[in-house]
């Protein structure tokens, strides 16, 4: 039996039940995991036909993620470039750095560890910001090179810590992660710069590389952004906002100790009351999943898609796409192995000898399961992808549509790496 925990009018009924969905109220809601699988993976565009097209498609899904972790290694694509190439039809890699460093609708900021997010979010992370310039008066004689970089930075433009003229070592580390070995020096330049960062006096201008080359904010966000008070009114309500982003995110988030919070500062009993409100509020929906003890969550906006897969009014026409290590689909692996029964593990930072596959190894995805998982470089030198490994899930079949689907996203993934030929070694 289909069962609703909430009151609203819900338009479908489900041919089993002799009354209408309205009528079942403050009873759990019941899904298949196969339910849940494919409202996942609809609601993250990786299902069905592209919601996501082109550079404002990238921008669109950027909004509906809340942020996307960035990670500086570029083995076959940047962690943010190959989760928005997964599921945005057209994606290329200058339209996220259009949207960053040229229409500024995107900033680099920290959220979930160093991420990127939507210019229009920087009144929420005022609090953060203050926390960071209070975290700098700490240090000695910080406020002084701040005074002096800026002046520099308004003057000559942009900078990186390599082009600031601030000599020596000072006693720091950064807010961002608000850990660090204070008895050790670090670099001025690139300590101010971090600073002033960190604080919302800079923003990244550009990178080249991994280099990042910084320029004051009021240059390129407008006043209306930089002194707007933050929505939030309590840490309460600043907290609830970013989980409800969260669970936005991942589409359905159970009642455990996530990844996918990393970075929000909660333990067990503040998530449960902050779920538990948000619930009460309505912001949020509750849902169990065959087979799951722990109660999952979904916005509330995301009521008539799952309507719709509970109806089977949704197209689900299968995709092949290569997942990025860090990708909101991939944030809580515990639920991944839940729900897909798939284990993955990004083995960059395991030993050599130690790993099971390869260092940048992607998982496959094929309709509405994990079929595999492929590690491959791109040479963009000689334009060649290199294909260094392919595994295929254990079940999975040989079909003739399956490798038409490798196929065609091999020649989309070395395309969007700039390569024309692609080689199996």
């Amino acid at each position: 039996m289909v069962e609703f925990c909430y009151e609203k009018q819900v338009k479908w009924q489900d041919p089993q039940m002799s009354v209408s969905v309205s009528e079942w109220t403050h009873i759990m809601l019941n899904i298949t995991q196969d339910q849940a699988r494919q409202f996942i993976l609809i609601k993250q565009g990786l299902l069905g036909k592209h919601r996501f097209v082109g550079k404002d498609g990238a921008y669109s899904y950027v909004r509906q993620a809340g942020c996307l972790q960035y990670d500086p290694v570029d083995v076959c694509g940047r962690n943010a470039e190959l989760t928005l190439q997964s599921r945005v039809k057209g994606f290329r890699k200058q339209m996220l750095d259009d949207l960053l460093y040229r229409d500024r609708r995107l900033v680099d900021y920290s959220d979930k560890e160093l991420s990127i997010w939507p210019s229009e979010d920087w009144p929420y992370f005022s609090s953060y910001r203050k926390r960071s310039i209070e975290h700098g008066m700490k240090f000695d004689g910080m406020s002084e090179l701040e005074m002096r970089a800026v002046e520099y930075i308004r003057k000559h433009g942009p900078v990186s810590s390599d082009t600031l003229p601030i000599e020596g070592k000072i006693f720091w580390h950064s807010s961002m992660h608000w850990s660090g070995n204070w008895d050790k020096k670090s670099q001025a330049a690139r300590s101010v710069l971090e600073q002033l960062y960190t604080d919302g006096e800079l923003v990244i201008h550009h990178k080249n590389g991994s280099r990042k080359y910084y320029d004051l904010a009021e240059k390129y966000l407008p006043e209306s952004l930089l002194k707007a008070e933050n929505p939030c009114k309590t840490e309460d309500e600043y907290l609830a906002w970013r989980m409800l982003r969260r669970i936005g995110a991942v589409g359905l988030l159970w009642d455990k100790n996530s990844p996918a919070y990393l970075g929000i500062k909660i333990n067990a009993e503040k998530r449960k009351a902050l779920l538990a409100k948000m619930a009460a509020e309505g912001s949020i929906l509750p849902v169990m999943v065959e087979g799951i003890k722990a109660p999952f969550y979904y916005r509330a906006e995301d009521e008539a898609l799952i309507c719709r897969i509970l109806a089977g009014q949704e197209e689900l026409k299968p995709r092949m796409a290569f997942i990025a290590p860090l990708d909101p689909l991939m944030w809580d692996k515990a639920l991944i192995l839940s729900l897909w029964d798939f284990s993955y593990s990004w083995e960059i930072y395991t030993p050599a000898a130690k790993r099971k596959y390869g260092h940048y190894t992607l998982p496959i995805l094929f309709g509405d399961r994990f079929v595999g998982r492929i590690d491959s470089a791109a040479d963009r030198r000689e334009k060649v992808l290199r294909v260094r490994g392919l595994w295929w899930e254990p079940g999975v079949r040989q079909t003739k549509k399956l490798q038409a689907a490798l196929d065609r996203t091999l020649r989309s993934f070395a395309k969007f790496n700039g390569c024309n030929e692609i080689e199996f070694i």
